[in-house]
């Protein structure tokens, strides 16, 4: 994986094998051009970046508006499995947002979900990677701006660090991240087969 800040170098994690057959031992102080070139002559596809987005040091979600975002459980699943069918499949597919994720909270219009955002905790480390969805009749409300803010300030009370991706077009997606005081960190390259064997 490649992970390019917003300032100071780009860092890369490659496998030994990787490296050998990309001849990184051969070369110091690449762009970050040059050495995706090489990655993709040794056969590695890199996904299309992420943003990477973060709280700053310290700081706290801003208070979020008069609705309330709770944290769902089990006894949500069928209000949960309605929100899910009326997403469409690419919505849920960018999202990835899970009840059976470390934590889950939502947004509900009457009895219908409407908006949910989930933590997943990454092995060995304090970050809690974020994925929010909100039904399109729904968006532009300021109601995935609540969930989101809601489950940081839950993330940070537990101890972790909430980590919000979202693809570089995704304009709407950047937009709500910087609504909820989140600031960019950098982008973020994985290889195909890498997450293949993280869903495995």
């Amino acid at each position: 994986m490649m992970l390019a800040p917003a300032d100071g170098p780009v860092r890369a994690v490659v496998r030994p094998e990787i490296a050998r057959r990309a001849r990184l031992d051969e070369a110091s102080d690449l762009s970050a051009d040059e050495l995706g070139v090489r990655l993709a002559r040794a056969g590695v596809t890199l996904h299309d970046p992420d943003h990477l987005f973060y709280l700053p040091a310290h700081a706290w979600p801003a208070a979020a508006d008069a609705r309330v975002a709770r944290r769902l459980t089990a006894l949500d699943r069928a209000a949960f499995d309605a929100f899910q069918d009326a997403a469409s499949e690419q919505d849920r597919e960018d999202a990835w947002v899970e009840l059976d994720h470390w934590a889950v909270f939502g947004c509900f219009e009457g009895d219908r979900l409407v908006s949910a955002a989930s933590l997943c905790l990454w092995q060995d480390s304090a970050i809690a990677d974020l994925g929010v969805l909100t039904l399109a009749p729904f968006r532009g409300r300021g109601i995935a701006r609540t969930v989101v803010r809601s489950i940081c300030g839950f993330s940070r009370q537990q101890g972790f660090e909430p980590q919000y991706r979202c693809q570089l077009d995704n304009h709407a997606s950047v937009a709500l991240a910087r609504a909820c005081g989140l600031v960019p960190y950098g982008k973020w390259m994985v290889a195909a087969d890498a997450l293949e064997r993280e869903d495995g």
